[in-house]
């Protein structure tokens, strides 16, 4: 049943396209402003609160992402509401088994996977109900700097795709508007949850290869997969701070990995994914 939902972060990729699910499935929804509004008020009469918002690169994540993440679950607490958090991979690691499900331990060691496992055990320990739907890479439908869009196929449409991993490796990517939907059809099921619940949501397995076949496919063009090249950005690092940390999650574009699908499929029976080429189109429709 649609009900009040408060939308933290709609300014980023998640976020953007909550605000436009929940919209559209008949939720009053409403946009928190940082520099206008007082947390502790917004909160208040809200049934979900997505968090979506995230510090502005990884080079600020050791200062500012607990604190921004603490602060909503201080202002939380007492009102009642469901929080809805985007989780991502990072906190399994490569030492965790193949097919990440939400019985995978989080064995993450660097330093971007301790602060997501913190994150979240602070959530886990706050006594508020929150859904974790644990996405892979984003395909957007607008150029939001996603890997896809940005690095892998902005090129597409003359026949150029940079992988940056190994091409035969299984990637998991999770489609925006997909992603939110299920995020809605979760938010209007949360009085039969439990307190914490971790969703994997499976979205695409692809290979590098794979990928770029369904590429072609999605624009009516050979695409041959192709490597990204690294060596040019190293020297970059000490002068780009972001950079510090794509080096550090790189290793997932060599990990074969996969988000399980079982939990989905039990509390929404049948959902269905759009077909990867119409995602792939969407993504790229902007490029021409």
């Amino acid at each position: 049943m649609p009900g009040k939902v408060l939308i933290l972060g709609s300014h980023g990729r998640f976020g953007h396209h909550a605000a436009q699910a929940f919209g559209a499935a008949g939720w009053q929804v409403t946009i928190f402003d940082r520099h206008r509004d007082d947390l502790a008020s917004a909160v208040q009469g809200q049934d979900v609160i997505v968090m979506a918002a995230n510090p502005g690169g990884y080079q600020h994540w050791a200062r500012e992402l607990l604190p921004l993440h603490r602060a909503l679950i201080a202002a939380a607490q007492g009102s009642g509401a469901t929080i809805l958090l985007p989780g991502n991979v990072y906190v399994f690691g490569p030492e965790a088994p193949f097919g990440w499900d939400a019985d995978t331990p989080h064995l993450a060691t660097n330093p971007l996977g301790r602060l997501r496992q913190q994150m979240e055990g602070d959530y886990r320990a706050s006594g508020l109900q929150v859904i974790v739907l644990r996405c892979g890479d984003f395909l957007d439908t607008r150029p939001s700097g996603n890997w896809f869009d940005a690095h892998i196929a902005k090129g597409a449409h003359r026949g150029r795709f940079a992988y940056p991993g190994p091409l035969d490796r299984p990637h998991a990517w999770a489609y925006l508007p997909d992603a939110t939907r299920a995020a809605v059809a979760l938010a209007e099921q949360r009085t039969q949850l439990g307190q914490w619940e971790d969703v994997p949501f499976p979205g695409y397995t692809l290979t590098g290869t794979e990928l770029a076949a369904a590429t072609g496919r999605a624009i009516g063009r050979d695409v041959p997969a192709g490597r990204m090249a690294w060596w040019p950005l190293a020297p970059l690092r000490p002068v780009v701070p972001a950079l510090r940390g794509i080096f550090e999650m790189r290793y997932l574009w060599s990990l074969p990995h996969r988000l399980e699908g079982a939990k989905l499929q039990r509390l929404r029976p049948g959902f269905a994914d759009t077909p990867v080429e119409e995602a792939i189109a969407a993504g790229l429709a902007h490029h021409g």
